[in-house]
């Protein structure tokens, strides 16, 4: 992809559910596996899974990015927290990601909400602290056998 011409977003079809959830599955795995232990990558698959996103879907709105007929980019904004922003391994670093995150933030400023949360995974970062995002505290979750998943608190005011 040269350019965000080439792109469509457009918002979360019932049709579509299992290939976001395939989608995310894979950046899991190219983007997730070696930098998080084996029961963290394991969960976060669980919580970005087809019922998840059916739940997340009733409750806000989840964007989809399409590049020739396929599914390359996901975003969820539900009340004024953003989940599961995930872009196919391949695209990531061409303005898909920025993309959906300003048009994540332009519909939960349409709707009232002046600042927008997320939880930030070791992989992305930087990739949130450029586009403005305030890291508010480390926070980590045991998953078992020892095994722990570390993320951020962030935050980022609107307006």
């Amino acid at each position: 992809m040269s350019s965000l011409e080439s792109v469509r977003m457009r918002e979360l079809r019932d049709s579509d559910v299992e290939s976001v959830a395939a989608l995310i599955r894979r950046t899991i795995d190219a983007r997730y596996t070696g930098v998080y232990p084996p029961r963290a990558v394991d969960f976060f698959k669980q919580f970005h899974a087809a019922d998840k996103i059916r739940e997340r879907s009733a409750r806000g709105t989840i964007l989809v990015v399409e590049q020739a007929g396929a599914l390359v980019g996901t975003g969820a904004l539900v009340d004024n927290e953003i989940y599961g922003l995930f872009v196919e391994p391949e695209v990531q670093g061409k303005g898909v990601g920025g993309a959906l995150m300003r048009e994540l933030e332009s519909r939960a400023q349409a709707e009232g909400r002046v600042e927008i949360h997320l939880s930030v995974s070791l992989p992305s970062r930087q990739f949130y602290e450029r586009l403005g995002y305030e890291i508010l505290e480390e926070a980590q979750m045991d998953v078992g056998e020892g095994q722990e998943l570390r993320y951020w608190k962030a935050r980022k005011p609107l307006g």
